[in-house]
């Protein structure tokens, strides 16, 4: 091929302008390229040899759109041909006029021609010269009104408004009605002079159920003139195409012909040169179709009919401007008419920065990561694309055209299907979710579609959330290594140590345990065979009591999953693990961010063979109030659906019958019950006679009339003693026919005293704690438990080896919550006196630290038992335990004694847990409460005696999921709903931090407290299968906004971060934000710019009236009044840039 020409520039930018220095490069031409100063970082000026700023101080759209910089830069350069691309100056006559005017060769049709079939209203007059079929219309609509109305009555409504110079759905409007048309006509003018120079428009008959489908023209100057084939262009929104397919799959073979035939005798007639296309609407009813208009440049979708013809139009662009002629190859590289064929099928997507969930309003900012598509018949036209580039506000939302051809329809859609699902962008909305959903609906597959499509398709609009998890956990790592968390704010920070060793076990099926054992025999079965054992059987706590003890219940998920599939390899013959429950469920979600209900399934995936344990507070459930019946049933039944084989239900009070509901639900889902009697002062002391060894038996008694398979005696304190514990369990099992477990706290020292006295009396099973997470206010040691009983009768049968490694790997865990430690260095025989569940211990030395009381500890204790003989010598379990605490706390705070609280003339502040005590929001308590303190508590109120779940109405579940649904904007789970239903706000609040942070769960435990160092790397696995690599590179420093950049390695891939420094106020004021749901102000539905403002402060307006206008990448958005109402503020001003949601006006 001869070439003409020896320099081009592109007047335009982005992909076409990088689309035609690629064709300019390949044919040895050199490039240059101009850019905004607003464009100065866009890519297609570093594909070209030469780039030239132009347009100082016109704008970022304006200095594409000024003829007089584009001949200038030509000039400066040397530049002997122009390309136009598409959009901006393409089809401006004046532009073709002033290239020639300068002897510079415009790569485009002539002026002439531009004018007769560039502008729409010529070119309909055109089509009836050259006997096309063309729609009703109107000409050039003028600017008395008057006649504009009657123009369109004589179209006939509805009409579509369109502009006459350019395309791209700028300045079109549909209008229905005579109302309508002032308003429509004046926006689309404005649009269309702002996107193309010239605000001329007309009207056109609507077509209802319509297709869109362009013949693509070529032609030479030598008066020959081909065609290409038609596109289908029919999957539109607002006008705008959004998917293009060649050919078109719903055209007959003689449809074709006649389409292409009509595009031709346009052509002709015209005297057509260079590419263009002929745009016609088919009536999906008739299959008649009607010219539109001609667009006298390279369109966007060019690249489908390129897949199916093999002919470059760019480069057959560039040539025939240089004089090539059609026909002759080696000049043009287009063949004869006759040697023009479809080959196969192609379609192309145009992945943008438009949010579809938001009305696609255009994104901007940095692009975090970016992985594109690629592989055989996937085709890419790209602008600035790519990880860290900056997408700005000022031009239009294109990332990528993606093109995919095929042999078949169904083959170039499925790779087009593959393509976009391999595309990862981060840090910009896109429409990646949306065209997937389009490409595989139905109506596109068979190709039924009309231009109605996406508008009427309400189930394209339904997208899976983004999990975007990487970015997420970078988010949380980035706000933990700036501000820290909260969690161990003031606290002793981890001295370095080893990484705890995970046990090592073989790969296979672990051997059968208890889990399989109830799984084959149910719980009757099982309850017999417990009782027909000659071992004692050994519960491990560490999962739940024993770090709720030692740790103020922090122990993560992410430790446990370490060491779980050891368990079930290594320890099958443990009784159970107790692992859920009890204060586990909202700590978890309070303070570690974490789903409970994703802790019990992932334990039980990977320990498929041992029973999980879980604790059960009778009516409260796992909360601290009392809960419809129907909620405790549901909670139950969801708890064992998820993996919960043994229910250990109690109630604070020891009330049984506040225990029945939850009873019956655990018997009604076939899994084990334990009911347990939670043991308090001491049955051997015959000053206390309220709970003595009768007292238990008869509680044992009921328990197992209520259908229980198992006894428990939860000694929450540590206070059954050897002799003590001998005689109750001998007792219980004399008593009733049920094996007996039984469960201490090691808070006095001796424990273990007591585990021993309990086996050698014949309890069945026992609780233990691994020998690092054991002692002090958690269980009693288990490896020393196991060794205790080696070699006689009642040995576990639990290889003590094998604990010492699972007791060294939960050592170093142990060490990296050190900050959570409640320093207990000894046994407290003060135990005796204050009577504190072990768990609460550490709990309420946590709330005495937050409140400034952590040296009077003791004063507190001495407190404690105070409250608990002025409350009638309750039992003291969560929930009740707490209360007894709360009251403690304000007596020690308030230094207020006993007499004075019971003084009945004295005012008391009692805490909102004492007042829900004594109305009997808990139950009742042995004997009753003291009926003189209930009365002040009370002041008057009257309290209940009956069981407080069978006064409260049932929860409409149903109604319940809806509104938590509506308060985190998204769907829940049947498991996430009784997480709510336990604790509203802690539920509400983690979704949310959960939303913002992703599944924070599965960083390690050190990263989650305490952030990364830079240099440091871990690896996270965020699912089988797929790891995560992060590794800190550096930390920046606070900038002007308050914010600082975290910078990263992900998979090897730079990403950055910014996060705001909380103790660092910004020194930039930003625009204020419009408050969520707040009716009278108006916030910015997208970035952009103010283009004009219809209103004034004071102003009184009706709904519907105009109040301002949004220009965003080109487009102009009106906003509208919805109610009537005055204007008060107006915070905005014509060319005010705003990003979504800023406040712009306020109303009253």
């Amino acid at each position: 091929m001869h070439m003409k020409f020896k320099k081009l520039l592109v007047a335009n930018r982005g992909e076409i302008a990088i689309r035609v220095f690629r064709a300019a490069n390949e044919m040895g031409l050199r490039t240059v390229a101009v850019y905004a100063e607003e464009d100065k970082l866009s890519l297609h000026r570093f594909k070209a040899d030469e780039s030239y700023r132009i347009g100082e101080g016109l704008g970022p759209v304006k200095a594409y759109l000024t003829i007089e910089e584009m001949i200038r830069v030509a000039k400066l350069a040397g530049c002997d041909a122009i390309h136009p691309g598409y959009g901006f100056l393409s089809e401006n006559p004046e532009f073709a006029e002033a290239c020639t005017a300068n002897d510079i060769t415009f790569v485009g049709p002539t002026a002439a021609v531009m004018r007769s079939l560039g502008n729409k209203i010529s070119a309909r007059d055109m089509a009836v010269k050259a006997g096309t079929p063309v729609m009703p219309a109107s000409g050039a609509l003028p600017d008395d009104m008057a006649e504009v109305h009657k123009m369109a009555l004589e179209v006939g409504y509805p009409v579509m408004l369109k502009a006459s110079w350019g395309g791209g759905g700028r300045g079109m409007r549909v209008i229905e009605t005579e109302d309508e048309l002032e308003q429509e006509v004046t926006a689309g003018r404005r649009e269309a002079e702002s996107a193309f120079g010239n605000g001329e428009v007309y009207l056109e008959k609507l077509v209802r159920r319509a297709r869109h489908v362009e013949v693509q023209l070529l032609g030479d100057k030598h008066g020959t003139v081909v065609h290409l084939f038609e596109r289908d262009c029919t999957v539109q929104r607002r006008n705008q195409k959004v998917v293009e397919r060649a050919p078109a799959q719903y055209l007959t073979d003689d449809q074709r012909t006649e389409l292409c035939d009509a595009a031709l005798r346009l052509a002709r007639t015209a005297s057509y040169e260079c590419a263009g296309t002929a745009e016609f609407l088919m009536d999906a009813d008739t299959s008649v179709f009607y010219f539109i208009e001609v667009n006298p440049r390279i369109q966007v979708e060019h690249t489908v009919t390129e897949e199916v013809t093999g002919i470059d139009i760019v480069k057959a662009q560039i040539l025939i401007a240089g004089g090539g002629r059609i026909g002759h190859t080696e000049e043009t590289g287009v063949p004869h008419q006759g040697d023009i064929h479809l080959t196969g099928h192609a379609l192309q997507c145009r992945v943008t920065t438009e949010d579809p969930e938001a009305n696609f309003i255009p994104d901007y900012g940095r692009i975090n990561v970016y992985r594109s598509a690629t592989g055989f018949g996937v085709r890419l036209d790209g602008g600035t694309a790519y990880a860290g580039a900056v997408i700005t506000r000022y031009y239009d939302s294109l990332l990528e055209k993606v093109t995919c051809r095929g042999a078949t329809p169904e083959e170039a859609r499925a790779r087009m299907d593959r393509a976009l699902r391999e595309f990862r962008i981060r840090g910009v909305m896109t429409n990646l979710v949306f065209v997937e959903n389009l490409i595989n609906h139905p109506t596109f597959k068979d190709a039924s579609y009309t231009t109605r499509f996406i508008d009427e398709t309400a189930e394209l609009f339904h997208f899976p959330k983004r999990r975007d998890r990487a970015t997420r956990l970078l988010n949380f790592i980035g706000e933990v290594i700036v501000n820290g968390n909260p969690e161990v704010e003031g606290r002793k920070a981890p001295e370095p140590h080893p990484l705890p060793q995970v046990p090592s076990h073989e790969i296979g099926v672990p051997r059968k345990g208890t889990r399989d054992l109830l799984l084959g025999l149910g719980a009757e079965g099982f309850s017999q065979w417990m009782k027909d054992q000659q071992r004692v059987l050994i519960t491990d706590t560490t999962m739940r009591d024993g770090h709720q003890s030692l740790l103020a219940t922090r122990m993560r998920t992410y430790d446990m999953m370490q060491v779980a599939e050891s368990y079930a390899h290594l320890l099958p013959d443990l009784f159970s693990l107790e692992c859920w429950g009890g204060a586990t469920f909202d700590v978890s979600m309070r303070f570690l961010k974490e789903c409970p209900w994703d802790r019990l399934r992932h334990l039980r995936e990977r320990i498929p063979n041992v029973l999980f344990q879980m604790l059960l507070r009778g009516a409260n459930g796992v909360g601290y109030a009392n809960y419809p019946d129907n909620v405790v049933q549901a909670f139950v039944k969801q708890a064992a659906d998820s993996g919960v084989d043994l229910f250990r239900v109690f109630d604070s009070l020891n009330w049984v019958e506040n225990m029945r509901v939850a009873m019956d639900a655990v018997l009604e889902s076939g899994k084990l019950l334990e009911g347990a009697i939670c043991y308090t002062g001491n049955l051997l002391d015959p000053g206390r006679p309220k709970y003595d060894l009768d007292y238990y038996v008869r509680m044992a008694r009921e328990l197992e009339d209520a259908g229980c398979h198992i006894i428990g005696i939860k000694d929450m304190a540590g206070l059954c003693k050897p002799t003590a514990v001998k005689l109750l369990v001998e007792a219980v099992k004399a008593e009733t026919n049920l094996p007996v477990h039984f469960h201490t706290h090691d808070t006095s020292g001796i424990a273990a005293a007591s585990v021993l006295a309990a086996v050698d009396a014949g309890v069945d099973a026992v609780d233990a704690a691994m020998d690092s997470f054991s002692g002090l206010t958690s269980q009693p040691n288990l490896g020393s438990i196991i060794e205790a009983l080696r070699d006689t009768d009642r040995d576990s049968g639990i290889d003590p080896s094998v604990v010492r490694r699972f007791s060294n790997y939960w050592e170093f865990v142990r060490k990296d919550y050190s900050g959570f430690e409640s320093d207990l260095r000894f046994g407290a025989s003060e135990v005796y006196l204050h009577e504190m569940p072990g768990g609460q211990f550490t709990n309420l030395k946590e709330q005495a630290r937050s409140l400034g009381l952590e040296e009077r500890w003791h004063e507190v204790a001495e407190t404690y038992a105070e409250v608990n003989q002025m409350f009638g010598d309750i039992v003291k379990v969560t929930p009740s335990s707490k209360v007894v605490g709360d009251m403690a706390l304000s007596m020690v705070s308030a230094g207020i004694s006993r007499a004075e609280v019971e003084d009945p003339d004295r005012e008391v502040a009692f805490p909102e847990s004492v007042v829900s005590l004594f109305h009997g929001d808990l139950g009742q308590p042995p004997g009753g409460f003291p009926k003189a303190l209930q009365t002040k508590i009370l002041k008057g109120g009257k309290p209940i005696s009956v069981r407080p779940g069978a006064s409260v109405p049932p929860a409409m579940l149903d109604e319940v999921k809806i509104e938590v649904e509506r308060k985190v904007d998204r769907g829940i789970s049947d498991e996430e709903l009784q997480s709510y239903l336990m604790y509203p706000q802690v539920f509400v609040d983690y979704a949310e931090h959960r939303r913002l942070y992703g599944p924070v769960e599965i960083l390690p435990t050190p990263v989650f407290f305490y952030g990364m160092e830079p240099g440091q790397e871990i690896g996270i696995e965020l699912e089988a299968g797929k790891t995560l690599n992060i590794r800190c590179v550096a930390i920046g420093d606070v900038d002007e906004e308050g914010n600082v950049k975290v910078f990263f390695e992900l998979n090897g891939q730079p990403r950055a971060v910014r996060i705001a420094n909380k103790s660092v106020a910004a020194t930039v004021e930003s625009h204020p934000k419009a408050e969520a749901g707040n009716p009278d102000q108006l916030p910015a539905p997208m970035p952009g710019v103010v283009a004009s403002i219809a209103v004034q402060e004071g102003q009184k307006v009706i709904s519907g009236d105009l109040l301002l206008t949004i220009e965003a990448m080109k487009m102009e958005t009106p906003l509208h009044v919805d109610r009537d109402c005055t204007i008060q503020r107006i915070w905005i001003q014509p060319g005010t840039q705003v990003d979504a949601k800023d406040l712009l006006i306020e109303f009253s």
